[in-house]
Formats: structure tokens, C-alpha cells, sequence
């Protein structure tokens, strides 16, 4: 409980704000006083300001709706592939030994590679992106759930069976409960890495997406609007793990 406050404290949201100010009193010192070309880096002040006006002006809106729908899609499908696969898989101790180095090897090779061929197959719009995600985020879920589902006390899934469980009843009463600490972090590797695929994939080529506008915005040379860019997916992406962490706790609770 006192891990759980301290996520939260005065002194840690102290310390977070410190570092950051220090990483801007750094980029503005890079900009002013060691006079790093703005093509490179340009001026804090200035890519605030666009930041503010793609903000106001809520034009940040249909890239971001772009990135979050190609990213929830991905997400649900590969939890849901994930954790029907590792309960298949946990059903016998030779599938679980077959299995789990197989995922892991799978894991270790760089799925980016497979997205020129996501793009011949779906083209450039969502159905690359959503490809690349399910296929990247994919392995840690499983990986982890694997491990959950694999770590239930045995004496549990006996007298659920005994009792007459059905395989639904076993997963959702059982193995689900008992899982939820390690399956929550599988969980939030699983969005974070949706998340960076997708906005990759649309970075490499797309119509649109929060990754798009980075990469348009290189293109054309305007360097605070790429960094105002940035900054808004570090946002998106802050809000994304922390709700991610509140839940792994309320379930590290349970």
C-alpha cells in the first residue's frame, strides 16, 4: 500500500516535474546558448506555441482518433488471441514446454520487417497498422499470461473441476482472478508496443495517424511542427501508462 502512495507523492510528482524541467532548461540552453541549428532543434518556445495552436484549433484530433482507433483495434484483438491461446496452450504441461521458447524465439525477431509485406496485403490505410500491432503486441501478452496461468495453484483448478466448472467457468472464475497481476503487465507491454508499431508503421506509410503527421512534417522541413508532433504523442503516451499502472496496481491488490 505504501509502494502503491508512493507512485503518487508529493516528492515523487516533485522529482518527475524536476527532470523534466531540467530536460527543457537543456533543450532551450542547446537552442540559445550552444546555438544547435533549429533545422535540428528548434527553439522551445516555438514549438510550444504549435502545440498550443494544434490544441486550440483541435487539429490534433482526427490524427490522434486515427492512431487510437488503429491502436484499440490491434490491442483487443491480440488480448483476446493472446489469452485464448495461452489457455489452450497451459491445458498440458508438453504444450506449455512446446510453446513458450517457440513464442519467445518468434518474439526476438523484429516484426517491422513483415510491415512491407502487411502493406502489399492491406494496403496503406488502417489494415497495415493494425496488422503490424496485433502482430507485435501480440507475444508479450501471451508470453505473460502463459506464465500466469501456468503459476495457478493446481489444488485450485481441481476442486473447480470437481465442482463441475465448465472450461469457461475454469477461466473466468479461476485462472483469470489468480492471473491478473502478471496478466496486467503483460497487458500494458502489449499497448505501449501496439502503440509505438502503429505510430512506426504510419511513419514508414499511411493516410494518416499521429505518425503521419511527424513524418509530413519532416518532409516539409518544418521542424516545430514535427517536434509539436512529438510532444503530443508523448502526452498520448504518458496518459496511456499511467492509466495502464493504476490498473496494474488495483489488480496487484486483488
Amino acid at each position: 500500500m505504501n509502494q502503491e502512495r508512493s507512485f503518487f507523492s508529493v516528492g515523487g510528482v516533485v522529482a518527475q516535474s524536476v527532470f523534466v524541467g531540467a530536460l527543457v532548461a537543456l533543450w532551450y540552453a542547446s537552442t540559445h546558448v550552444w546555438h544547435v541549428p533549429a533545422i535540428l532543434l528548434p527553439e522551445p518556445t516555438g514549438v510550444f506555441q504549435r502545440v498550443a495552436l494544434l490544441v486550440t484549433n483541435a487539429t490534433f484530433l482526427e490524427p490522434l482518433g486515427t492512431t487510437m482507433h488503429e491502436v484499440a483495434v490491434a490491442f483487443a484483438i491480440s488480448t483476446v488471441a493472446g489469452i485464448v491461446a495461452s489457455y489452450l496452450v497451459t491445458r498440458s504441461a508438453w504444450l506449455v514446454e512446446v510453446f513458450d521458447p517457440l513464442f519467445t524465439s518468434i518474439n526476438a525477431v523484429p516484426a517491422i520487417l513483415f510491415f512491407p509485406l502487411f502493406a502489399l496485403l492491406f494496403g496503406l490505410g488502417p489494415g497495415s497498422k493494425i496488422a503490424l500491432g496485433i502482430t507485435i503486441s501480440f507475444f508479450p501478452i501471451v508470453l505473460n499470461t502463459i506464465t500466469a496461468f501456468a503459476s495457478v495453484d493446481p489444488v485450485h483448478v481441481r476442486a473447480a473441476r470437481s465442482m463441475g466448472a465448465s472450461n469457461w467457468h475454469m477461466l473466468r472464475y479461476v485462472l483469470l482472478p489468480t492471473a491478473i497481476p502478471v496478466l496486467l503487465a503483460g497487458l500494458r507491454m502489449g499497448l505501449t508496443l501496439a502503440f509505438l508499431s502503429v505510430l512506426g508503421g504510419e511513419t514508414i506509410a499511411s493516410f494518416g495517424g499521429l505518425g503521419h503527421e511527424i513524418a509530413e512534417s519532416s518532409q516539409a522541413m518544418d521542424s516545430e511542427l514535427m517536434y509539436a508532433w512529438i510532444l503530443i504523442v508523448i502526452c498520448v503516451s504518458t496518459l496511456l501508462n499511467l492509466a495502464l499502472t493504476v490498473l496494474e496496481r488495483l489488480g496487484a491488490r486483488r
